[in-house]
């Protein structure tokens, strides 16, 4: 489905109820006579009313991704061979939910729309605290998707590129909660068949929380589209390798086991690889090095249970999960622990700042300076993108480099404070010498700040400390 004019945009946004009336006016007084299916398209995006996922595919003149069900897609947050990850907001009550969809590739293979389905109806039996729930399954037209509790944090993976390790006390307490999770599933019958660091959600409570059960239970049923969506190699080579039954619980263990070992050394037991060759070498699993030689510090009780969650026989290793949490109970409690002392807050990852600029040089120098002094560092070219990405950034600040905004340097800036004021952002004009005449022009508010003539990157970073502590951020 497809539009073309003015009014088929207007009557598509409000019947698909993308953005309420009031927005969809304002946006049209702003642009006066000059309104058009772009211009209105991106003043929409300018106020916040659609993001820029919802933007682009309006720009295509395509209306498919917009809505599934009673749902308003947002913005894709992950993407894989088989499915891909939207965050999405009812559009009845405006709860914000993670959606699943099924690949468009997939929709005419009834077998593939069966093993979707089938993934989504299993995880709506899993109802545990450790465990991502699933709300609802549904189909809109040949898409197929369900929906999920959408988890305000991020997964392991991208918490240990960032704080690199956990101390002893923190990843026992989040193994626990993993284990917890496993044990509640096999006490349904089900094993999760595909556990790794990005298969494991840690909340902003601090709360490790399971998602992706796809190849729950019989996984062998999955063996039709296998060489497509690419899952769970690891299982079967080292379930092949050791004589194991097929949809062996222990299996799962033995990757706990090596999420166990990586949050505390911060190093995978063995080294990843995304090549199908490499992750069928038995070797890879056997020949894991022991925890203790690659830390020493350790504490022996929880050295001991890593090493038997990764014994390569089956029969030597944690025979369920309820002896895996029965073992991490007593040991969280001993004197490594300092039971005492207040448990850690739950990991953050440094705060991004978003910045604008279109120069190669100025961009590296902006990468560079911002990162050794701890943000993450957000560089785009486009003013719009750079807004829109503060509704799914949160970011600590949006900086624009004035040269490379050329003659759109009032209009961006006016409404970047006016976009920005909503989430208590700060905004940030660094304007040259050269640019004197356009700071006249200008209006500072407690959200925005103009910075003029001899302009240094360390002025930049100390107006938005500034800002941040003025607002007491």
């Amino acid at each position: 489905m497809s539009f073309s004019t003015l009014a088929q945009l207007e009557e598509l946004l409000l019947r698909l109820r993308l953005v309420d009336p009031a927005h969809l006016q304002e946006a049209k007084r702003v642009l006066g006579a000059r309104v058009t299916v772009d211009g209105l398209i991106k003043e929409l995006e300018i106020l916040g009313a659609i993001t820029s996922y919802q933007s682009g595919v309006l720009k295509k003149r395509e209306t498919e991704g917009l809505r599934l069900g009673g749902y308003k897609l947002l913005y894709r947050n992950a993407s894989g061979s088989f499915a891909r990850v939207f965050r999405g907001s009812a559009v009845d009550s405006a709860q914000v939910v993670a959606i699943k969809v099924l690949r468009q590739r997939f929709v005419d293979d009834p077998r593939a729309v069966m093993l979707f389905r089938r993934e989504g109806e299993l995880g709506k039996r899993l109802l545990h605290k450790n465990i991502v729930p699933i709300y609802e399954v549904g189909s809109d037209g040949n898409q197929h998707y369900f929906t999920m509790e959408f988890v305000e944090g991020g997964n392991f993976r991208d918490f240990i590129k960032i704080r690199k390790k956990f101390s002893p006390t923190d990843a026992t307490k989040y193994v626990l909660d993993i284990a917890e999770g496993l044990e509640y599933a096999l006490s349904l019958g089900l094993t999760h068949r595909d556990l790794k660091l990005s298969n494991v959600l840690l909340s902003s409570q601090g709360v490790a929380k399971l998602v992706d059960f796809g190849l729950a239970g019989q996984d062998a049923s999955f063996a039709a589209i296998d060489d497509e969506v690419d899952r769970a190699i690891e299982y079967a080579t080292i379930e092949k390798n050791t004589g194991a039954p097929d949809n062996d619980p222990r299996s799962d263990l033995y990757f706990l086991g090596a999420i166990y070992y990586e949050l505390l050394t911060g190093q995978p037991p063995y080294e990843p690889s995304k090549r199908r060759e490499d992750r069928k070498l038995f070797s890879r699993y056997r020949d894991v090095r022991p925890i203790r030689n690659l830390d020493p510090s350790l504490p022996r009780a929880i050295a001991a249970v890593v090493d038997k969650l990764i014994a390569i026989d089956p029969d030597e290793r944690y025979q369920s999960p309820t002896e895996v949490v029965a073992d991490l109970r007593k040991i969280s409690g001993t004197a490594w622990s300092e039971p005492d002392t207040p448990a850690e807050p739950p990991p953050k990852l440094a705060p991004v700042i978003i910045c604008v600029e279109s120069r190669a040089k100025q961009q590296d120098a902006l990468r560079e300076y911002f990162t050794k002094h701890g943000y993450r560092v957000l560089v785009l070219t486009d003013p719009i993108r750079a807004l829109n990405r503060v509704d799914s950034d949160n970011p600590a600040g949006v900086i624009f480099i004035g040269e490379s905004l050329g003659d759109e340097v009032v209009p961006v800036f006016q409404a970047a404070v006016k976009r920005c004021k909503r989430k208590g952002v700060p905004v940030i004009l660094a304007l040259s010498k050269k640019m004197g005449s356009v700071a006249e022009e200008l209006t500072e508010s407690p959200g925005g700040r103009v910075l003029k003539d001899a302009v240094t990157l360390r002025d930049i970073r100390h107006a938005l400390i500034e800002m941040r502590e003025a607002k007491n951020v």
